[in-house]
């Protein structure tokens, strides 16, 4: 720990750690010092002055080291000549800080009389509004007039895009520099700069297309004046016109905190999010939350929602009743009993989740029900996961970060830039994959195999710790079947492993080490090109629990699972595989149609859903469904974090939570079943499900104080316009390794491995692949990825192929229709598609392809 130093502060003695700014120093105990350019987040700049304090030294005898006191008993101080920047000055033994003296005062006055000489006095018309730092520090310490010379303001443009979701006022603009340090020192996408010099300074963007960031939002929250605002909420309300509700991101498995700013519609009725900003959960996404977060909500007050029941009648889908379509659809389960077949999507909150399951076990007596999409390595995860408390704030030197089959920023953002961040603190990285990804910028060292290899890979990895003995002394006497597992690895030497693999011996070697080596190793795996799904999470598993990095915070497996409640999906619903042909078939927020999963053919089929979608438009019976955003429930996040949002707005049309649906289905069905809220669902769950336990909406709602403070009218000037976490931090459940008495077993599967002339169609995720949610947010339109088959340029002129060609891929029994485009980080050998559209065999994710590409009437075949 750091050492602690006293220092006074207008005053009064504070203890805080050495080498704390005083600016931090002086808030922590209450006393505001105004800032501009400084963020509690970003390294200081000292750039806008607005922090000038008085600080001085206590004198003290070089004879006794004691301070040395004047007349009247009081230590001298020895200040220093000019005023200091609070923000670039660090706390030291004996300072002394003066924040209100008449000096100060008037350097503050003189800051804030300099910015407002060419600043617009539009505040009754500005976003910013409400919530403005300038405005709400010139009324605390700025002067009351200017003497300025109106004539004399330094006019510039109003509205200058900076891409296609955030715009500059070049006028409101202090040029604090704070939007160009987040891109450089959080986001490393340094696409922002100043332009000129002088009053003719200027922000502009140097990337094409502009702006080019997935974290672009983040600057219009730690912007002090209304110079940034964004597209979609620019113009449309001001702040104490709408009601904030705390809820949390439903698109990726980090869990983001969000608050959900909403108000009566004033165009087409009900009720609009008017925008969405982040909520401060330091341990999951801090302040930040990604684009796609801060966008992708228009889903939900889409024009094309599903407003009422449909019925088919006479072969086309007609509007009906609750009443007919709960009749319909529960007759139907009820012949089919123990026959019928669920497919419930991972979107789902856990009290529907648990529900649906219930519905089934229960008022069914079939077990016919999965998770869409399947996923591999939920099992593992229970065991080894992450442990209690992990917290990528918290790691630094010591601490290594690997990242394997997945693109981080792609699949989890938020977690990006944590990492980013804890390496700039002093872990290490190590990314290893099929192909290069921005996290690659930080590791060392970097692993490149070739795709289907990596639980081989992983082999290798087993294979060093053991031959060079590296099993943790901690770990040997919990660990069962380690002698199993060495006769085992045996079989594998590490010239045959890097021959298959690619990756050279002394990688293999610096790989393990670097592991068995750290104090804490977290263990990001994502599923991409991953063709032995659970020999490869199994093997990690293996390489963590040999090394004794499990059973304890930041130590164990995270997932980068695709969507926001995955890991909620496979507690209460799991993988299984379906019958090719079922009597009743009932889908539930899934589209396995529209993303080209298989599905059992069915004689009816319900399909519950937000929109009409692929699926739907083939059922029997479809029924409208609530968006995350229209109730209230939970989502578990893939670090197994349990937390609440709530019910922002009314729900559209006659639409109805799923759980309300299925608890309609079962009393018709004969079930005594009597919950009237989700919360009672919770309370069911908090007593009856062991991971769950006590986790009822109350538990859930703890709050507790947290560094920096942001969104309060008092803390907009520091932390910014995040807002503060109100509605609660959430509980994890614990890996079955935190168990003191628990046994650690390790498993073995011998690893499949395509053949080297295989080609392999790796499913890829991006974030802003297109989608049916993606598709109603007009303001990412232009930066959706289309479905395409990207192939290297030298495998494209084999095959005699051209750019936006349209090709027939087979793969397996699936025909996939898409443009060709050629891309030189596709490795050879290789088809990179989008992950939505290939079908698992059970839970693999990236399949061998009988590789055959028609074109017109013709094929090539390889």
């Amino acid at each position: 720990m750091a050492k602690v130093v006293r220092i006074i502060i207008d005053d009064r003695p504070v203890d805080v750690p050495a080498g704390t700014l005083v600016v931090d120093a002086a808030k922590r105990v209450g006393i505001d010092i105004p800032v501009f350019c400084y963020h509690p987040k970003l390294e200081p700049a000292g750039m806008c002055r607005m922090c000038l304090v008085e600080v001085g030294m206590i004198k003290v005898d070089p004879q006794t080291r004691q301070p040395v006191l004047d007349e009247e008993g009081h230590p001298v101080v020895q200040w220093m000549p000019r005023l200091q920047t609070a923000c670039t000055t660090r706390v030291a033994e004996g300072m002394v800080v003066r924040t209100r003296t008449l000096q100060v005062q008037e350097a503050q006055r003189a800051i804030l009389e300099f910015l407002l000489t060419s600043h617009p006095l539009d505040c009754p018309i500005c976003d910013k509004g409400g919530e403005c730092p300038l405005q709400n520090l010139t009324v605390r310490y700025g002067p009351a007039e200017s003497r300025f010379d109106y004539q004399d303001k330094m006019r510039q443009e109003k509205r200058v895009p900076l891409g296609d979701l955030i715009v500059l006022d070049r006028e409101r603009c202090i040029l604090c520099g704070r939007c160009i340090r987040f891109q450089e020192e959080i986001a490393d996408d340094p696409v922002l700069g100043f332009s000129d010099r002088g009053r003719g300074m200027e922000i502009i963007t140097f990337s094409d297309p502009p702006f080019a960031s997935y974290f672009s939002g983040n600057t219009t929250d730690i912007c002090p004046v209304g110079a940034l605002t964004t597209t979609d909420f620019r113009f449309r309300a001001r702040p104490w016109e709408m009601s904030s509700i705390p809820s949390i991101c439903p698109h990726c498995p980090v869990g983001c905190n969000i608050t959900l700013d909403v108000r009566p519609s004033a165009r087409k009725g009900g009720w609009d999010i008017l925008r969405v900003m982040p909520r401060q959960h330091e341990e999951v996404n801090e302040i930040w939350i990604c684009d796609k977060g801060r966008f992708v909500h228009h889903f939900a007050t889409a024009e094309d929602r599903l407003r009422q029941p449909l019925v088919r009648r006479n072969g086309e889908l007609r509007p009906a009743s609750w009443e007919e379509a709960l009749e319909r659809v529960a007759a139907a389960l009820k012949e089919a009993g123990p026959q019928a077949a669920g497919l419930i999507g991972d979107r789902l909150p856990n009290e529907d989740l648990y529900l649906f399951r219930r519905l089934f076990e229960e008022a069914l007596g079939s077990s016919w029900i999965t998770m869409d999409p399947p996923v591999f390595g939920g099992e593992w995860v229970a065991r080894y996961g992450v442990g209690m408390g992990t917290d990528f704030g918290r790691m630094g030197p010591g601490s290594l970060i690997v990242v394997m089959a997945g693109d981080l920023e792609e699949e989890a953002p938020i977690w990006f830039l944590r990492v980013r961040g804890a390496v700039r603190r002093g872990a290490r990285l190590i990314v290893a994959g099929g192909r290069p990804q921005k996290a690659e910028r930080y590791a060392d060292p970097i692993l490149r195999y070739r795709f289907g290899t990596e639980a081989l890979v992983l082999v290798g990895v087993l294979r060093v710790l053991l031959d060079e003995n590296r099993v943790a002394p901690e770990a040997q006497p919990r660990l069962d079947g380690l002698e199993t597992l060495r006769k085992l690895v045996e079989d594998y030497p590490l010239d045959y492993v890097s021959h298959r693999t690619g990756i050279p011996v002394a990688q293999l070697k610096v790989f393990a080490q670097a592991i068995a080596e750290a104090r804490d190793v977290v263990f990001l795996f994502g599923r991409e090109g991953v063709v032995d799904g659970e020999g490869f999470v199994g093997m990690a598993a293996n390489v963590l629990a040999l090394t004794g990095h499990v059973g304890r915070p930041n130590n164990g497996l995270l997932p980068l699972w695709p969507h926001a409640n995955t890991q909620g999906a496979l507690d209460f619903i799991g993988v299984r595989p379906l019958p090719e042909k079922v009597p009743v078939l009932y889908v539930v927020g899934a589209d396995p149609l529209g993303d080209g999963r298989p599905m059992p053919r069915a004689g009816f089929l319900v399909v519950q859903d937000l929109f009409l979608t692929e699926t739907a438009r083939m059922a029997d019976v479809v029924l409208p469904a609530q968006s995350w955003a229209e109730r209230d429930g939970t989502f578990t996040s893939a670090e197994r974090r349990v937390q609440r949002f709530y019910r922002a707005i009314p729900a559209v049309g006659e639409a109805r939570g799923d759980w309300e649906i299925f608890v309609a289905l079962a009393l018709r069905l004969g079930q005594r079943w009597f919950y009237l809220s989700t919360e009672a669902i919770m309370d069911e769950i908090a007593r009856t499900v062991p991971r769950y336990a006590g986790m009822d909406y109350r538990a859930l709602a703890w709050t507790q104080p947290q560094w920096p403070p942001v969104g309060t009218s008092r803390d907009l000037y520091f932390g910014g316009t995040a807002r503060p976490n109100t509605g609660g931090l959430g509980r994890a459940w614990p890996s079955e390794a935190e168990d003191p008495e628990a046994r650690w077993p390790l498993a073995w599967k011998a690893p499949e491995i395509p053949s080297e002339e295989t080609v392999l169609a790796i499913p890829t995720r991006r974030l802003y692949h297109e989608g049916t949610l993606i598709a109603r947010t007009p303001h990412l339109q232009n930066r959706v990825v289309p479905w395409a088959a990207r192939i290297h340029p030298e495998s494209a002129r084999q095959l005699q192929l051209e750019a936006g060609q349209v090709v027939v891929i087979r793969v397996g029994d699936q025909v996939l229709r898409l443009p060709l485009l050629p891309d030189p980080a596709v490795p050879q050998r290789v088809i990179l598609l989008p992950a939505s559209l290939i079908p698992r065999a059970g839970a693999v994710e990236a399949l061998p392809v009988k590789f055959r590409v028609e074109v017109g009437n013709g094929a090539l075949s390889h």
